[in-house]
């Protein structure tokens, strides 16, 4: 069972790893070459900064995951393990969203918000 569990979560990381690596590779760059993209504040730039940072924050959730996964195997399940590493992932949403829309997706105040409140929960 621990097994399946350490497998579980090394695929989540191998699968987050490829997804930035091959998406960034294959598609966003791609895609970003296309000079059809909406213009939003005035040119294209903030959506393709959308783009890339909402991309590879679907990468950092699995990673987060991953260390759920993890947690899990631990004999006596420490909820405040849980909660650290949920407000660890939204932390690191917090930090992408913020540099990578340069303030102006304002989805990074929910994440701080979120990975705030989940460090006062002290996993309840």
């Amino acid at each position: 069972m621990v097994f399946t569990l350490y497998l579980s979560a090394m695929l989540l990381v191998c699968v987050a790893i490829a997804h930035s690596y091959l998406g960034e590779r294959y598609i966003l760059c791609r895609l970003f070459k296309r000079n059809n993209l909406p213009k939003l504040f005035g040119s294209d730039d903030f959506t393709k900064r959308t783009l890339r940072f909402a991309w590879h924050l679907t990468s950092i959730a699995w990673f987060g995951f991953a260390g759920i996964v993890v947690a899990l195997i631990q004999p006596e399940l420490d909820k405040l393990v849980v909660a650290q590493i949920i407000a660890a992932t939204f932390g690191i949403h917090f930090f992408i969203a913020l540099i990578g829309s340069k303030g102006k997706h304002l989805s990074w105040v929910l994440f701080a918000t979120v990975s705030i409140l989940m460090l006062m929960s002290k996993g309840v």
